[in-house]
């Protein structure tokens, strides 16, 4: 029986993962809804913006440069350092552990926009409510659906590698120090209760959920509006009104075309973010071996001649 088909009972850590997921989801709003009217003219402070801002951009790397590019794709080879400190700023984007993460992205790969993709959203048929249930199915649904990646299949490599596997079982100190860390320094900044209070909701919570959204649009927005430029034999696309807040992880397609490539903008205008900092680690030392794409390997796989040489 196919994989997509296979379903097993729900245990009760099952059940529990649910709940936490859908805390997860719905815990943001709900800090907004009752922090703003609570707080009003104090809600929000300089501080909470700039260490969201921080935060943002080292879990949100931690994510696209570390579990996406590196770990899911190997797209380069880092120092044991380096790919430690990635492991962990990604584990702190509270997406998952590494393991079930790099699990779940090589099976989308694998299945990509067939029967056993996990977060397709073009697998609940036909007509006006269709693609509003593969929507949302790839944004969110996916999450709860009782059908598992398996990491002994997808993702040995990473189960193997014993500085990820011991990231990937102290994912809950990571996933609670990515919420106690702006408390507390926004507490120390502050001089204040409530400052720490506001820090822990705008680059806590609201922090975690923003990247939520953001990579799980990958997911959803990516796969279903766009422009295709490479061929490939899914519905893959680049968003360009993600590409900032993404790190470059929008531009899909190509993605979906060359997986390993270390860069994914490859376009003139193209912004990656993701690809400059592994470019500043390889400069520095830290990565080596980084596959970057070269104009040949780009033409054979455009159907629009508009590359430019990718830059270094």
């Amino acid at each position: 029986m196919p994989e997509s088909q296979r379903s097993t009972p729900r245990s009760g850590a099952d059940i529990v993962g649910r709940v936490i997921t859908a805390l997860l989801i719905v815990s943001p709003v709900a800090a907004v809804a009752i922090s703003v009217p609570l707080l009003w003219g104090h809600a929000i402070h300089l501080r909470d913006v700039v260490l969201a801002a921080i935060l943002y951009a080292i879990t949100g790397h931690g994510i696209t440069v570390g579990f996406h590019r590196l770990f899911t794709h190997r797209g380069f080879t880092p120092k044991r350092p380096l790919k430690i400190a990635l492991a962990i700023a990604g584990s702190m984007a509270i997406e998952g552990s590494v393991v079930s993460w790099v699990a779940n992205h090589r099976r989308h790969h694998v299945h990509s926009d067939r029967a056993g993709d996990p977060h397709s959203p073009h697998a609940t048929g036909d007509g006006v409510v269709g693609p509003v249930r593969g929507f949302l199915h790839a944004h969110v649904g996916w999450m709860f659906t009782n059908d598992r990646s398996t990491p002994e299949r997808y993702a040995a490599d990473i189960v193997r590698d014993r500085d990820l596997s011991a990231v990937s079982t102290l994912f809950p100190v990571w996933a609670a120090a990515s919420l106690a860390l702006p408390f507390g320094i926004g507490w120390l900044w502050s001089g204040s209760l409530v400052g720490g209070l506001t820090a822990c909701v705008w680059a806590g919570i609201i922090r975690m959920a923003l990247l939520h959204h953001v990579t799980w649009s990958v997911n959803s927005v990516c796969h279903m509006v766009g422009a295709r430029p490479f061929v490939t034999d899914d519905e893959s696309r680049n968003v360009r009104a993600l590409a900032v807040v993404s790190f470059g992880e929008s531009w899909h397609n190509l993605h979906h075309a060359y997986p390993s490539s270390a860069r994914h903008g490859v376009q003139r205008g193209q912004i990656d973010p993701s690809a400059g900092l592994i470019r500043l680690f390889e400069k520095a030392g830290w990565a080596t071996n980084v596959r970057w794409p070269t104009a040949e390997r780009l033409a054979s796989l455009t159907a629009a001649p508009t590359l430019v040489p990718a830059n270094r």
